[in-house]
This record gives structure tokens, sequence and C-alpha cells, in this order.
């Protein structure tokens, strides 16, 4: 991320308004006041508080200077009474309606789609790098390319990896059709039919797709508020269960928007180095974070090849663009043999595409972009749940991501909820999609990577206002 001067007091402000330390109206110090505590110009001060304002965080109010403008709302204790350490079937309820079947794709008010929406895609910057590649390319990128990716492109992404301090190198990297290929992949190497693996609960169905489909046994592990991930229940259960793999989306985990701290990655390591599990681990969100600097991976901890990192570049520069990657660790040679096996290669234009992209400044500058809408979407999002919403209610504010996941109280009827949002005309993903349990049927996931007008915001206080009147 770009080194703003300002950053130095606004990250201040920003934490101790996460924390509830600062409150909705508390007023802020004066620019002459930060100008001489952190030593910076008034213009420096002045940006740094046009930022915060477009974030949604603070107003400015004539005569009172600059006030606090978000209501952070004590986050409940999460319920997991209803989680065991017991393998159970992987099998979907008969009331879940998988998202990937909904055709309904209209953006006015649809928060249930996890794709940047069209007006947040570098459209131009995307046409104009493939138009380049063809003509630079011409006929080559209609012939295969090598099984496990362009060498180049894997080069690229081995470079981006070390930068956050992942040692990734390119002879194991295998380019995907997708994060979701490479997830497959990974977990069709590790694990047999009838095995064991421990996820995260709750988990993006996509993930749970996957695990049901390959016939696999599994044991929610909660994700909590305080680490990210719920980190005596996995060692407990590592203990009674022969578990064969662990998934886990340690930054910004879908749907909460947790991150992980760099401890309860490394004790997630210790706990499969001890009992040696492969780690399979989603990173996908990992370049969309709103701190200061882009977080670590497990993989950082890694010195024996157990951690299997996939991500995609769907989520970063546009859906269309199907091309994600796998590092294989100490399974690359299985892991290849399977990707041949399930196509010979990844569209050679997308691989030529994302190496352009990533050998200039461009990506980096898109996503500085890209992280700040998203950044200032959530919070209006959050805004508008805290402020309307009951007050019993519980959402949970993301680190980076895409989503925000929102609890409500258990008098609340869903089934009326969820006709009053269809009338509405407002989409959210129900919670009990995001678990083979019935824990999450009071929880919601709200998706803040579509364009957010005020008919968007218009939709979320009406149907709030409902559950309060």
């Amino acid at each position: 991320m770009k080194n703003y001067k300002y950053r130095v007091f606004t990250s201040v402000i920003e934490e101790n308004i996460r924390k509830g330390i600062l409150k909705h109206g508390d007023r802020l110090p004066s620019i002459r006041k930060i100008k001489k505590e952190y030593q910076l110009s008034s213009s420096s001060v002045q940006s740094g508080y046009d930022d915060l304002i477009f974030k949604g965080l603070v107003k400015s109010k004539p005569g009172s200077g600059y006030l606090v403008n978000v209501k952070i709302r004590k986050r409940a204790v999460q319920n997991f009474s209803k989680l065991d350490d017991l393998p159970r079937n992987a099998v979907f309820r008969e009331h879940l309606i998988l998202t990937s079947h909904n055709k309904n794709y209209e953006e006015a008010v649809s928060l249930n789609a996890v794709v940047p929406s069209d007006i947040l895609i570098p459209q131009k910057l995307i046409l104009r790098t493939m138009q380049q590649t063809i003509r630079e390319k011409g006929a080559s990128l209609l012939r295969y390319y090598p099984s496990n990716g362009s060498l180049e492109l894997r080069k690229k992404l081995s470079q981006r990896s070390a930068q956050h301090g992942a040692l990734v190198d390119e002879e194991e990297i295998i380019i995907t059709d997708g994060a979701l290929q490479a997830l497959y992949i990974a977990l069709a190497v590790t694990t047999n039919p009838n095995d064991i693996v421990a996820v995260e609960s709750p988990c993006v169905f996509s993930v749970l797709e996957v695990i049901s489909n390959l016939q696999l046994r599994v044991v929610e592990i909660p994700v909590t508020n305080e680490k990210g991930f719920n980190v005596a229940f996995l060692r407990t259960t590592c203990l009674k269960n022969n578990v064969k793999a662990i998934v886990v989306t340690p930054n910004f985990h879908n749907p909460t928007g947790i991150m992980m701290s760099d401890i309860t990655k490394k004790e997630i390591y210790e706990i499969a180095l001890k009992h040696i599990i492969p780690i399979i681990e989603n990173d996908i969100y990992g370049d969309l974070y709103f701190g200061r600097s882009r977080p670590s991976t497990i993989r950082n901890f890694d010195n024996h090849g157990l951690v299997l990192t996939y991500s995609s570049f769907s989520k970063t520069i546009a859906p269309g663009i199907r091309l994600g990657w796998l590092a294989g660790g100490r399974f690359f040679s299985k892991a290849e043999r399977l990707k041949f096996s399930l196509g010979r290669s990844v569209s050679p234009l997308n691989q030529e595409v994302i190496t352009k992209l990533l050998s200039t400044s461009s990506y980096d500058r898109h996503l500085r972009t890209f992280r700040r809408q998203l950044e200032h979407q959530s919070i209006l999002i959050c805004n508008q749940l805290n402020q309307f919403f009951p007050d019993n209610s519980c959402t949970s504010r993301p680190q980076g991501g895409y989503s925000v996941w929102t609890g409500l109280p258990p008098t609340v009827d869903m089934n009326e909820f969820y006709a009053n949002c269809k009338n509405v005309g407002i989409n959210f993903t129900p919670g009990h999609t995001f678990s083979f349990t019935e824990n999450y049927d009071h929880h919601f996931r709200t998706v803040f990577s579509q364009h957010i007008i005020t008919s968007t915001l218009d939709a979320i206080k009406k149907i709030g206002t409902s559950l309060t009147s």
C-alpha cells in the first residue's frame, strides 16, 4: 500500500474507532493539534481527514470540527453450542439453494454475488493489456502452454509471495483455471473419500461443495472474533480424529471478513506439523487488505512443505479472468499430474495478460484504488446495518476482502425476514449455506463489492426498520 504521510495519524484514529475507544459523535483533534503532534504539514493533515470522511468514518461539522461518524456496536458473543469435534458427512440440507444456481445477476441491490461490480473492474486497463498482448504474442496464444503454466508468470507469483515473507518456489506453482480448481486439486491429492478434514465454520459454500463432491467427512472449527480461528478446538479435534487436511482462509475470511493474527497462523501450523496434516490455505483475498500492509500467510511459517496455498485474480481483477494458482509444497508432483488430467492448459491469453500486469506497476496501482473503494463501501454497509438493525444483532466489521457477517436475534422469523428482503428487492446470502450444521440459521452475509448506491442503503434501512418496528 502506498505510504501516505497522513496514515501516521489516521491509522490511530481508525484503530481507536474499531476498538470502540472513539465513539459516534466524539470530537477529534484539530488540524493544528494533529500537525504539531505528528510533525505534519497542514495539507497532509487535511488530506488525512478528507480520507477518513471519504471512508465514512468521520464527518466535518461547522463550529465543531471533525466528529466520529460511525456507530460501532459491541460484538455479541458467538454461540457455537451446536459445533462438536465429531466428524460428520458433508451433506447439504434439503432447503439449501446454491448461489451458483441463481441466474439473477441484477446489480441494483444484489448483495450476495462475490464478484467486483462492473464499475469497480479496471475495464480499460484489462482491455488495453489484452490488445497489447494479442499484438505482441500473435498466433502463439493459440497453442498449448505448459500444463503447470507459463514459467514467467510463475516467477512473478513467486516474487510477489516473497514480498510478504512467503517463500514459494516457482517450480512448485501450478497455474489453474480459477481458485476452485486449485482447491479441488489440493484436496484430491491430500485425501481419499471418507477421510476427515477440518474446515473453518462458517465456511464459504463453494469450499463446502468441493468437500461434498469429494465425499469427505468434516469437523467444523469455529471462527471467532478474537483470533479468527478457535485453535484450542482444532487441537482437540486433531487429538481425537485422524484429520487428513485442514482447510482455512486466514486473511479476510469469507463470510466474516476476519483476519487471523500471526500468532494464530503459527499455532495452526504447529498443530499441523505435530500431526503431519497438510494445510490447504485460501489466500484469494490477501491483496484486499484495509490496513497498512499486506498480511502474512501460514505459508510464511512453513519449512516442511505442508502448506498448499492457493489464490486467483478473479476477485482482484475481474471474474472473467479465470486464472488461479496453487503452490503444492511436498504434494506438487501429485498435484501436477492431477492438473494435467483436468485440462492441458489454462488460457494462454489470460496467463500473458496477468504476466504483463504484474510486470509493471499497473496491478498494484489498481489494487490501491480498489482497496480504498472496498473499504469505503464496507463502512457504508456496516454503518447502515448498525444504525437500523436491532440493537441485539451483531455485525462484524471486516478488515479486508468482500463480506460482512451479521447475526440476528433468535426471536426473528428468518422465513419472514427473507420474504421481506424479496419484497424490498435486496439479496443477502442466508447463513445456513455456510455450514453443514444449523448453527448459522440466524445469520446472513452482505457482500460490498457491488456498487453501493442510495437505493442499496435505503433497502437495508427498510429491512432493518421492519425488524425493529
